[in-house]
């Protein structure tokens, strides 16, 4: 790898940059749901789910700042230009970005001792878009306050080495079901914006091959790859508010999926309540009309194989079809996964923290989940345990009894 310059001291620099450095997913769902239910009304929570190194309560006031600032941004027009290039976002959408503004009196931050709160409540389509940006300006502002001293060092060697494991695989080139490709998923939990951009063009230049994308919207547009990303859970967790049946909410926001995108974006999110439930919801119509299904909690093996007997039994050969990775990934664990599934059905890999914020530092586990819509609250029963964010027990057990979720 060529000799990196050094990055500059972004202490005092504004963290956000601009409104397209989000994740496409959160564009897709705007879209989506501005067309469907653009009169809902949500809450969305932050949840630091690890211990950090020092209090986050302690980022109140800097927090606050960011976010003042992230308030008077707008779109610029060669922004616009570029959401208007992409097929699958339609013009009046890109004319409501064009008038959009954050609004601080939609969100709230608060400390409670050592603890951060910040709330985002309001009409969703203009509480959603906070979430990515309040997480990554969280960890930008957390990791300025911790040790520098050979952080950045450190993160070239390991960025240097990933490009080198990737280099000396000899299995991973081919065509159709045989290849290995991956994308970035850092945004949300990167070291630096700076950092953040180094590592894409460093796997975009190294190893284009099988370097695919990026989720985040503006180093796409900036970098001149692809941007990456469909549905996330609170698309389909809104939906458990939105007046069908709730034994039918997964059905109803499949459906409304298809009839905004008719054939685009078709990897549908599996774990909102657990891979056993969806595929009860995931019948043949569904199971033809999206490209494959992606993966965010649970054994991944397990979760592939219930996917592959899922469309052998729907008598749809899996070789047509691509399973998504993108829960806590590695790039060696995602040429195991690889490896393992490789022949069988088209695979790919979403990484984030590995990528973007492998330092010295332990990364913070943070999050921003809807937890309330149109008055009612909205869970998530993962695959996995301690993703759960609800503090309704009520409602929790009546969606574990109504899907038969383990608790």
């Amino acid at each position: 790898m060529p000799e990196q310059k050094e990055l500059k001291n972004m202490n005092h620099e504004p963290i956000v940059q601009s409104l397209l450095e989000n994740d496409l997913y959160k564009f897709t769902m705007w879209q989506a749901l501005l067309h469907s239910h653009p009169g809902a009304q949500a809450e969305y929570r932050f949840v630091c789910r690890n211990t950090p190194e020092f209090p986050l309560s302690r980022l109140k006031a800097e927090l606050e700042h960011e976010l003042e600032r992230l308030c008077s941004l707008r779109f610029e027009q060669d922004e616009l230009n570029y959401m208007s290039s992409l097929r699958f976002i339609k013009s009046d959408f890109v004319d409501f970005l064009s008038v959009f503004r954050f609004q601080q009196r939609f969100i709230e931050v608060k400390a409670s001792g050592d603890t951060l709160e910040v709330i985002a409540r309001g009409p969703l389509v203009h509480v959603m878009g906070f979430e990515i940006f309040v997480l990554y300006i969280i960890n930008e502002l957390y990791f300025r306050h911790l040790s520098q001293d050979g952080v950045i060092d450190t993160a070239r060697a390991r960025l240097a080495a990933k490009v080198e494991l990737l280099k000396a695989q000899t299995d991973l080139q081919g065509e159709g079901l045989n290849a290995f490709t991956f994308f970035d998923f850092g945004l949300r939990r990167r070291f630096s914006g700076a950092w953040h951009e180094e590592v894409v063009r460093t796997f975009a230049r190294e190893v284009p091959e099988y370097f695919r994308g990026t989720s985040n919207v503006h180093l796409a547009r900036k970098l001149g790859i692809t941007p990456i990303g469909t549905m996330a859970h609170e698309y389909l967790q809104a939906y458990q508010s939105f007046g069908s049946r709730l034994r039918d909410f997964q059905k109803a926001a499949l459906e409304g999926w298809v009839q905004e995108f008719r054939g685009d974006l078709g990897v549908a999110l599996t774990d909102v309540v657990g891979i056993d439930a969806f595929l009860r919801d995931f019948d043949l119509y569904f199971a033809k009309l999206f490209d494959g299904l992606r993966h965010d909690s649970g054994d991944p093996v397990v979760w592939g194989e219930k996917a592959i007997a899922h469309y052998y039994k729907l008598r749809i050969d899996p070789a047509t079809k691509r399973l998504v990775f993108s829960d806590g990934l590695s790039i060696p664990r995602a040429l195991e996964l690889y490896r393992h599934f490789k022949g069988r059905i088209f695979t790919s890999f979403g990484i984030g923290t590995d990528l973007s914020n492998d330092t010295p530092h332990p990364a913070l586990n943070i999050v921003m989940k809807i937890t309330d819509c149109n008055g009612q609250p909205v869970a998530k029963l993962s695959d996995a345990k301690g993703k759960t964010l609800c503090d309704d027990e009520t409602f929790l057990a009546y969606l574990r009894q109504v899907f038969n979720h383990p608790a």
